[in-house]
């Protein structure tokens, strides 16, 4: 088995950074050396049959993004990045591992819906991946076969607020459903937003004439969040389910979060590179000669985009400082503008709601260590090990220790990366979210378990190197 000698560069842990030299034996990290130093008394560089020189650069656990989907259907089309395209392009951008989620729909079997997602993955995944699952329908067989599902790595189980005749549940139904969360250990995650009212809001809207992409969040209004976000705490209470709530944009659902975490109840949440960056006001201000005002389509995501005027993205930040936000995904759910979000031209409900972000997360934190909003150690803990910890995967994933899989970034904060459709863009869509931003640091080399699948701007990885993971029970729970 090939060895790799990782030289010269600062590892940079959720705890701390140290001048270390990393050696990898095969698909392991086999040691983390002083620069320099013998192992048994010899010389590694002279041994190993490569060496990776960072000398000036970060060596930090390859990323993990805890929140994607990949060829999901949804609003009369389907996610335009297929596993294949998806994680090759997590990987330009220092992502080594993914958690997609199976999707369950009403009327259907949990275990066919799984079946489906690992048909569409086996063998197309260029990094790691894993599953968690999506609940659409509760009933007495679905609640049987999600006690089975840590049996087969499946530790997780999203369930959602909003989307009414979609994938929404109930109170009593999502009780049910945590009452096995209880009972088993696994994660509920949660979409929170109130969707029976959010669903009347936008009716009105549209009846009022109201149809641009900017009443989309007009009408998922922070109070909507904030509410279900307070009611699926208060059934996680009831129930002792340890929560999770996703894409959390709204201040006051941090509030909650917050509330309820002081209380010691074990409940948790992320946020979005979107809700940090982008805002409300930038999306009614968007214009294109192409698309006119529907140009704000492209940033049509559920939870929506904030107000920054109401302070909700320096509010999120600072929760990622004081940890009541623990982590950072993407909701990676890319859709075109042309045959896809041109599909709501008239009606902002028939904009299928994502936005593709895979490639820049790690970019996109880095910057706000650049800025001062989060340490380098913060930056490693939120986009790698805390993910590891929360979805049971800690030990192998998230960390550079002997034993874990060498799952490994070189990240070069000297270097320099314009965000773009025509400059770092690898996702399969037709725009860029993202278009214009500029990063100072580059993802200079990616390794998966110990193969470098990016070099510089070479990309060497393959489809299907990627394997499925079989997950723990949630190593972060108190």
């Amino acid at each position: 088995m090939a060895t790799t000698l990782i030289s010269g560069g600062t590892v940079v842990s959720a705890t701390g950074r140290a001048a270390a030299d990393v050696l990898v034996d095969g698909e392991t990290i086999r040691a983390v050396l002083e620069p320099g130093a013998a192992l048994l008394g010899t010389d590694v560089a002279a041994s190993v049959d490569r060496v990776i020189d960072a000398t000036g650069r970060y060596v930090i656990p390859g990323g993990i993004d805890a929140h994607t989907h990949m060829q999901l259907p949804f609003g009369g089309t389907e996610a335009s990045d297929t596993f294949e395209t998806g994680t090759r392009a997590a990987a330009w951008g220092g992502t080594t591992s993914i958690i997609d989620f199976a999707v369950q729909t009403y009327g259907h079997r949990i275990e066919d819906g799984l079946a489906a997602w690992h048909e569409k993955a086996a063998g197309n995944c260029a990094i790691d991946y894993g599953f968690h699952q999506i609940v659409g329908d509760v009933n007495e067989a679905s609640l049987a076969t999600l006690r089975r599902l840590p049996d087969e790595g499946i530790t997780s189980f999203k369930m959602f607020m909003a989307y009414p005749g979609v994938f929404y549940s109930d109170d009593a139904q999502i009780l049910k459903a945590m009452q096995v969360s209880r009972d088993t250990g696994m994660l509920t995650m949660m979409h929170a937003e109130n969707g029976p009212a959010i669903d009347v809001l936008a009716a009105q809207l549209v009846e009022q004439g109201k149809t641009d992409p900017f009443y989309h969040g007009v009408a998922r209004a922070w109070e909507m969040e904030e509410e279900a976000t307070h009611r699926a705490i208060m059934l996680a209470k009831l129930t002792g389910a340890p929560l999770y709530i996703v894409h959390v944009s709204a201040k006051q659902a941090v509030e909650q979060l917050a509330w309820a975490r002081d209380k010691g109840q074990n409940v948790y949440g992320e946020t979005c590179p979107q809700y940090l960056y982008l805002s409300l006001e930038e999306q009614l201000g968007a214009s294109s000669e192409q698309w006119g005002h529907f140009e704000g389509a492209k940033w049509v995501c559920s939870t929506p985009l904030r107000s920054r005027e109401e302070g909700h993205q320096q509010s999120m930040w600072q929760a990622l400082r004081t940890n009541d936000l623990q982590m950072v995904s993407t909701d990676h759910c890319p859709f075109c503008m042309k045959d896809q979000k041109e599909l709501g031209l008239s009606d902002f409900r028939r904009i299928p709601n994502g936005i593709g972000s895979i490639e820049h997360r790690m970019d996109l934190m880095y910057q706000g260590v650049v800025t001062g909003e989060i340490t380098l150690e913060r930056w490693v803990e939120l986009t790698s090990t805390t993910p590891a910890r929360m979805f049971g995967l800690y030990g192998t994933k998230g960390v550079i220790q002997p034993g874990a899989d060498a799952d490994i970034v070189v990240y070069d904060p000297n270097g320099h990366t314009s965000i773009g459709l025509d400059k770092t863009h690898h996702m399969n869509m037709d725009y860029s979210a993202w278009e214009g931003y500029e990063i100072d640091g580059h993802v200079d080399t990616v390794l998966s378990r110990g193969k470098v699948i990016v070099d510089g701007d070479q990309y060497l990885g393959a489809k299907g190197d990627g394997r499925f993971l079989k997950r723990g029970l949630s190593q972060y729970l108190i």
